[in-house]
């Protein structure tokens, strides 16, 4: 069973080139940055950049303690020899396609996909493996097989604790039920902006013992400026204008009471008794030092008060 997470884990997409080329200068700088802010959860996952994360975070984290920190990656997805003819930018990633992605929700998959990331990372277990987005992949078999096969995994002592991550509070609040998880990590559904999570998902992690890990707490960058621009991202396209201007009141609200729009947002998913963690995407030192800096940051319970209300 792995114990309480820490409230601020390192989440390495951009590791992976994620959008565009992280340099290897950028990559060391920003996990420097966060063991030196105290920071000892650290997230990756095949799919980013196609192996190109769990190389680069482990060859970093290499350098520190391995007992003094926690480490994640994830199955589902194999990655198989790729035509290396241009670049993986179609999945959101600026690196060659000498790879690519394979659904593999089976035993054997998931039991190859754990081995083959601990090669890519250069360490002899992780601390936590999660089930990937299985709802855009075979879903029967990931309630069939997958869960069970990890199940088994960590009574096997290979890992210390499993569990899902997706951005569907139904499939996670399922397999939450299933009794076998002992990590749920959702993306964006509950956040300062939408909170779809509380309504099953969250009430049934804190009935079954379940950590819930969230993640994309930013929208895909509608809070994460002081400021909302016209601009502003949400799933990942352009924001909607309900959305635009109920982040825009949440800004001015934050405003109002000296703190910034992204302190709320980094901060608002700890306030609910399920949630122990926020693992947040950062490229650069400077972006790990001013996330560490936002979840410090003193926000007034007057303002939570009426966040809340």
């Amino acid at each position: 069973m792995i114990e309480q997470l820490p409230p601020l884990g390192f989440g390495a997409a951009q590791l992976g080139n994620l959008y565009r080329t992280t340099t290897d200068e950028e990559a060391r700088g920003a996990v420097q940055a966060a063991w030196d802010g105290g920071i000892r959860l650290f997230d990756t996952a095949p799919h980013y950049g196609i192996g190109t994360s769990e190389r680069r975070l482990g060859s970093l984290l290499a350098a520190y303690p391995r007992e003094q920190y926690l480490v994640s990656t994830k199955v589902g997805r194999l990655l198989l020899p790729g035509p290396g003819d241009g670049d993986d930018m179609e999945h959101g990633f600026a690196v060659p396609n000498h790879h690519v992605r394979s659904w593999d929700m089976s035993e054997e998959g998931i039991r190859r996909s754990h081995r083959e990331s601990l090669e890519r990372l250069g360490m002899d277990g992780v601390d936590i493996l999660y089930l990937h987005d299985p709802e855009e992949g075979p879903t029967q078999q990931a309630f069939e097989e997958a869960l069970p096969t990890l199940a088994a995994m960590r009574e096997e002592g290979l890992v210390r604790g499993v569990g899902v991550g997706s951005k569907d509070a139904t499939v996670l609040t399922r397999a939450v039920r299933t009794g076998l998880i002992d990590v749920a990590m959702v993306s964006g559904r509950y956040t300062l902006l939408e909170q779809p999570a509380a309504e099953e998902l969250l009430p049934a992690c804190l009935e079954h013992g379940v950590q819930a890990v969230a993640v994309s707490v930013f929208n895909s960058g509608i809070l994460a400026r002081p400021e909302v621009g016209e601009d502003a991202r949400y799933e990942y396209a352009q924001a909607p204008a309900e959305l635009l201007d109920t982040a825009r009141d949440l800004a001015r609200l934050a405003a109002d009471h000296g703190v910034q729009l992204p302190d709320l947002a980094v901060q608002y998913p700890l306030r609910h008794p399920a949630i122990t963690s926020v693992v947040l995407g950062m490229r650069t030192c400077q972006q790990v030092r001013q996330n560490i800096t936002r979840m410090q940051r003193q926000v007034p319970e007057k303002l939570w008060e009426q966040v809340d209300g």
